[in-house]
Formats: structure tokens, sequence, C-alpha cells
């Protein structure tokens, strides 16, 4: 079967790059999205801004699997920390998703997915493998030749590579009381964004293999000293061409 790759972004300026990287390209326009369809190398490949939260993300993934009948889905963005030990520049690959603002007590138990009978949903292995091997790479290769000596310095980058848990959930993580009841609750999360896990359920329900991707921009409280909007232009975008760039050589 030839595979074709759907490529979700968090925000849009972290897939802008990765955009750079199709050739054939045709746009097509669904439901207010914009769907760029081309190649990276040889392989075939859909680009998309998924749009911010679960819903608007949920629909992104659909419209992928459904119109554009991608066969693997790579999420790929930032996330703020919650795991100890993680730094800014850090990159996380999903071993499973959980939405940590799902809560339907007493019907069912917290964090349980309605009508499924789990509260995680597992990446793809191979998929996961695969990014890990892209990620591995590429820090080998030296994150300075990705984003350059100014951008390394500012941020103090020195990433290392982490498989864990992600949490998704429709509010913006930015206090200690917030972080530290997520970590009370599910304790093995490693960091917490705003979409991936609602992705992961739609590929679930489609049986389409997946794996999230998470740079760490912040340290999800109150304390973040990073200038957000410029860590998304000048290191997660370069890292999503970079890493997206090798998956695809690799495939």
């Amino acid at each position: 079967m030839t595979r074709n790759i759907g490529i979700l972004g968090a925000m849009a300026q972290e897939i802008d790059e990765v955009k750079a990287l199709l050739t054939e390209k045709t746009v097509v326009k669904i439901a207010n999205r914009e769907f760029v369809v081309g190649k990276i190398g040889n392989v075939r490949c859909v680009v998309a801004f998924s749009k911010w939260g679960k819903v608007a993300a949920t629909i992104t993934a659909t419209l992928l699997i459904q119109e554009f009948a991608v066969t693997d889905l790579i999420f790929i963005g930032t996330a703020g920390a919650l795991a100890d030990g993680l730094k800014v520049g850090d990159i996380v690959v999903s071993k499973r998703l959980v939405q940590h603002d799902l809560d339907a007590r007493p019907i069912i138990a917290r964090f349980e997915l309605p009508l499924l009978n789990r509260v995680y949903v597992d990446s793809d292995p191979d998929l996961t493998a695969l990014a890990g091997r892209a990620v591995t790479n590429l820090i080998n290769k030296g994150v300075e030749s990705i984003v350059g000596k100014e951008a390394v310095k500012e941020f103090n980058l020195n990433p290392t590579l982490h498989f864990g848990d992600i949490a998704s959930g429709d509010q913006f993580i930015n206090s200690d009381e917030k972080r530290n009841e997520i970590l009370s609750l599910l304790p093995e999360v490693m960091c917490v964004e705003m979409e991936g896990a609602a992705v992961a359920q739609v590929c679930l329900e489609f049986k389409v293999p997946f794996t999230v991707i998470r740079t760490i921009s912040d340290s999800a409280d109150h304390n973040a000293r990073v200038d957000f909007g410029k860590f998304i232009v000048e290191v997660a975008n370069a890292y999503s061409r970079a890493i997206v760039g090798e998956i695809m050589r690799l495939m």
C-alpha cells in the first residue's frame, strides 16, 4: 500500500517550514481549513494546521482521514513540561495520550473515553519508533545546524529525546496549582497541550496509525521565561521541518 502521510501542526507557524518541504503542491480548502497536498521526497503528504483545541483538531484530523485518505498521521507542535527534568527545547514523542479535562463521573471513571472503555490511547509503536530515530539523528547532528547559533544561545538549547505520556485539554496550563493537580491525578504524564489526545481518539476509531511529537516550550507554570512567540518562529518551526523531513527520509 502506498503511504499517504497526514501531518498536523498545532499552530500555523509551527508548520510553515514543513509546507516549504513539499513539492508538486496543490492547496485544497475545506471547512475553513487549508490542506496542502504534495510530496516530501518520495512520500505523499498532506499538511494542515489543526487549529487550537480538541474539537478543532478533531475536525481537521477527520477531514484528513475521510477526504484525503491518509494512511498515517503525525501531529507535531509544542507543549508545556510537567515532568521534572524536562527543559525548553527537549522533544517528547508520545507513548500514550490522555484527556486530562475529561470527567463524566459518576457515569464512568474520570478520564475514561465514553463507550471506548479506556483512559489512554496508545501511539502506533512503529511510527513512534520512526519518530524517535528521526529525532535522535537530528540531535546527534547538532541542534545548531537546525536553528542557528543565536537561537541555541538565547533559549539555552541542549535537547534530549523522551518517550512518554502526553495529556491534552481545552486549557492553557500556566499555574503551579493546575500543573500539580494534573500530575497528582496522572503522575506519568510528561507534558501537556491542547489537541493530541483528541486526534489520537480519532485515529483509534478510524484505525489509522499515529504519533505525536511535542517540543517543550515552557514549564506549564507561572515561572515560564521563554518568549513564546519567538520560540515558535525560531525554534519550533525549524524543529518541525527537520523532524518531519528526517522521518520522510527514513520511510
